[in-house]
């Protein structure tokens, strides 16, 4: 008997096929995340580094700030905005030099937090369908089984004529539930590595951003001082 994979599934029970669209389901979320994941992070790692490179070559934090402005998108807007956002409340409420650094740091530390939250969305999908689709597999294996089991009493014969259509027909749930996790794990792997690169992108860019909030602080210090002094 020729080998043929629809055939089989066309004849497989209710159950069985009830199993292999979820199965397929599953495989068609979970390429589609992966295909979303890979050109979301692919976009934030590339943002990053190119965003911090410019910022750190503007000379001054206003005009840093601005060079992030031309991009909302850019994982490091949202992080510049909310320490832009703290700088300027603690300056306007005369907090000391001290206290201003303080401040920017948690808010850019919870920028950071936010950001990589939103990055990393849905990828307990990729995990759950890694994790799940084996047992899926299994379960549609056991009652296809169970199922060749109860015509082979129907039937009053046990020869491998009469129980090989139905148990390889049963394992094909098996192994479509593997050509599901098998994908889903190692793409679940792969992006777990590549949002932890982003991360250490985002990281750096608020030590870079609060390295020049200081600068400006330490700035306008000095020249308070100097113009008393000339007073």
């Amino acid at each position: 008997m020729e080998f043929s994979l629809f055939s089989m599934i066309a004849q497989a029970g209710l159950v069985a096929k009830v199993v292999l669209g979820l199965l397929a389901m599953m495989s068609v979320g979970s390429w589609a995340l992966m295909i979303q994941k890979s050109i979301l992070l692919g976009a934030a790692n590339s943002k990053a580094r190119d965003g911090t490179e410019r910022f750190s070559k503007a000379s001054s934090l206003r005009e840093a700030v601005q060079t992030l402005g031309a991009d909302p998108s850019s994982p490091l807007y949202f992080i510049a905005h909310q320490g832009v956002l703290e700088f300027n409340r603690s300056k306007e409420a005369g907090n000391a030099t001290e206290v201003v650094v303080d401040n920017v740091r948690r808010a850019l530390h919870q920028g950071v937090g936010s950001e990589v939250s939103r990055l990393q969305r849905s990828l307990s999908l990729l995990a759950t369908t890694a994790n799940t689709a084996p047992f899926i597999g299994l379960f549609g294996t056991v009652w296809g089984i169970m199922h060749s089991f109860h015509a082979i009493g129907l039937q009053k014969s046990a020869s491998l004529a009469t129980v090989a259509p139905g148990i390889s027909e049963a394992l094909i749930a098996t192994a479509i539930g593997l050509l599901v996790a098998v994908p889903a794990t190692v793409g679940f792997n792969i992006f777990v590595g590549k949002l932890s690169q982003v991360e250490t992108l985002l990281v750096n860019f608020a030590s870079v951003f609060l390295n020049r909030v200081q600068r400006e602080l330490n700035a306008h210090r000095q020249t308070s001082r100097l113009g008393s002094t000339e007073m």
